[in-house]
Order: structure tokens, then sequence, then C-alpha cells
């Protein structure tokens, strides 16, 4: 896609967070507090396959493991049509940084606090996106927040494990609790390489 089309979808994923934000919890329980602009898009200018931002949630870290997907968050991105954009999302806990070992200097697009960021978009359509990064932290908080990530995984994938046993000769569609297996699963291995690579 060509570089106006992704910053497009960025803006408009922003404002459909401004927007949810004013919905009643009681229909949309998942709360996004946050949203960042991740990878690509905070580099020069050229043509993207995909557009990745992390959407914090206000969720305790144990229930937004790497790469999973939080209760409510279909619900969420059908509402805001993003099931149906070229956008990679990855989840995060607003209760803990949003930065990892993939997640390097993210750009703050949205938040519930002070809404659009105009500046982080106006510096994103022009391929300026180094200039609103968050500034990198120390190794040895990486090094901590990685090792962090990696006991929450590991707790996720036991819990996935353990709910894809119960349900696996139940009646009734195994698909939700698989998908919830793998999605476990492999951001543990994600983490465990980062690990491992330090």
């Amino acid at each position: 896609m060509k570089w106006t089309r992704a910053v497009h979808h960025v803006e408009s994923l922003a404002q459909e967070c401004a927007e949810m934000a004013t919905r009643p919890s009681s229909i949309f329980p998942l709360r996004v507090t946050q949203m960042w602009a991740v990878a690509d898009l905070l580099g020069p200018p050229r043509e993207l396959e995909t557009v990745t931002v992390a959407l914090c949630v206000d969720l305790p870290a144990d229930e937004v493991p790497w790469w999973s997907e939080p209760p409510g968050a279909q619900h969420w991105a059908n509402a805001t049509r993003l099931a149906k954009s070229p956008v990679l999302v990855w989840w995060r806990s607003a209760h803990v940084p949003v930065w990892n070992h993939r997640i390097d200097r993210p750009a703050l697009v949205w938040d519930d606090a002070g809404g659009v960021r105009e500046e982080t978009l106006a510096a994103l359509r022009d391929g300026r996106g180094e200039t609103v990064r968050s500034a990198a932290p120390a190794d040895d908080l990486l090094s901590a927040r990685v090792r962090e990530e990696l006991a929450v995984s590991l707790r996720a994938l036991r819990a996935c494990t353990q709910t894809y046993e119960k349900r696996r000769w139940s009646p009734g569609k195994l698909e939700p609790v698989a998908d919830a297996l793998w999605r476990a699963g492999d951001g543990y291995l994600d983490v465990l390489d980062a690990v491992n690579r330090a």
C-alpha cells in the first residue's frame, strides 16, 4: 500500500479510538487507552504491506500476554472496522510499558487523556516519524521488561493449554480455544527467542 494510504489508516484508527472511548463500557467493556505507531511507520515514506500499531488496554498485564487478543478484542475490532483493514495490532496492557523487544521507540498517536496527537500524524505523513518517537529504555530496563514479558507469556501458555485440554473433547467449536493456544505459544516463543538473544 502507498505511504499516504498507510498514514490514512493510522489516522482513521486514531479517530475510531477517540470515538470508542465515548461509547458505554456496558456495550464495549474493552477500554483502549492508547494507540502507538510502531515499526515501519516510523521510517521514511515507502510502500508497506501492513501498518503496525500497538493498542494499550485497561487490563492487567497477565490478561494481555504478547501476541494475544484480550477479551473483547474482536468485538472492538469489528466495531471500529479494524478487522477489515491492513492493520496489524499488537495488544498491550496499559499497566506496563508499551515497549518491548519488538516495539522499539514507538510514537504516541492517541490517548484517552490528550486525544489525537496531530503533531505525530503530521510527522508520519511527512516521513519524519523519527522526530516523534519515544526515548529508548536503558538496556537493563529493556532486559528486565522482556524477562517479565516472558513470565507473563509462560503463564498464558499454561492457562491456554489447560483450557484447550478441558475443551478438546467437549461439544462446540474448538477453533477459538485452539487459536488462543496458538497465539499464546507463538508469543511465548517470540519472547523466549528475545531473551536467548540477549
